[in-house]
């Protein structure tokens, strides 16, 4: 079975901000599959390069050397419409003012299926409802966006982005902002739609402990280059993430799922915490 996404060399510049004596962020040579059906999880400290890897997987950006590829084939020449079936993004938060119900924001999933039509089809509402008892939000079509908890809000973009049915859903950021009632319901739900319906999640998170839970495989970035590749047990050891984050850390394992527990350890007797 062939990778899903490629990432083969990947190089990529932001400019050098005016009157700044140092270069813009880069991400240099970059390489990485992630394989149907896995849960792949993205980590590292600010300015890494999360969002701009998330950026050249959508098309935002283009590399400046080296390759994306989906399903085989490079995304540069993928339509927009094509790459739009294929992926669906779940952003930290949805824009604001946002004037639609739930309802509306889940149909809007079923766009690129559809993008010359004005209404939706029979078949789109029902994908629609589907999708929205996945995430436990049926009872909240009605409701404008804006009534909504933080973690109410969260579930119903998901919601969009599995009506849109694609074979990728990239999470960025799912749990930021969330309570642990909400953050412990988000990891559930990501469990949820990778076993049952066999959709390949790419998970971006500072999350360690929710990576380290739900991923099967974590990439670890670190300014621009990619750090350490694998299980989580094998990337969240402890020499590692202290190089990397600049921090002192205490890994142990979760004794009921026996996968890493990241905890910072403070300084001046400040104990250890999560």
């Amino acid at each position: 079975m062939s990778a899903l996404v490629q990432f083969a060399d990947v190089g990529f510049a932001y400019p050098r901000p005016e009157r700044s004596r140092e270069g813009g962020f880069s991400l240099t040579g970059v390489s990485f599959t992630i394989e149907p059906g896995e849960v792949f999880g993205v980590i590292g400290p600010n300015s890494a390069g999360k969002t701009t890897l998330l950026r050249l997987l959508t098309r935002v950006v283009s590399a400046a050397h080296g390759e994306v590829r989906l399903n085989g084939r490079p995304i540069a020449r993928l339509p927009h419409a094509e790459l739009a079936r294929q992926i669906a993004v779940v952003p930290q938060d949805a824009p604001r003012p946002f004037p639609f119900t739930v309802e509306q924001l889940v149909l809007m999933g079923r766009y690129p299926h559809g993008p010359g039509r004005f209404f939706e089809t029979e078949d789109d509402r029902a994908l629609a409802a589907a999708a929205m008892d996945a995430t436990g939000v049926r009872h909240l079509a009605p409701l404008p966006l804006e009534q909504l908890s933080g973690g109410e809000r969260q579930r119903a973009m998901l919601a969009r982005a599995l009506a849109q049915e694609p074979r990728l859903l990239v999470l960025d950021e799912p749990t930021s902002h969330l309570d642990l009632r909400y953050q412990a319901e988000t990891a559930a739900i990501i469990r949820r739609v990778n076993t049952e319906r066999g959709m390949t999640v790419l998970l971006v998170s500072h999350d360690l402990n929710l990576a380290a839970e739900v991923c099967d495989r974590l990439l670890l970035l670190a300014s621009g280059r990619l750090a350490r590749l694998g299980p989580p047990a094998e990337v969240l050891r402890r020499e590692m993430l202290e190089a990397v984050f600049g921090c002192a850390v205490v890994v142990e394992l979760n004794p009921a799922t026996g996968r890493p527990v990241v905890q910072v350890a403070w300084p001046e007797g400040g104990g250890v915490r999560r």
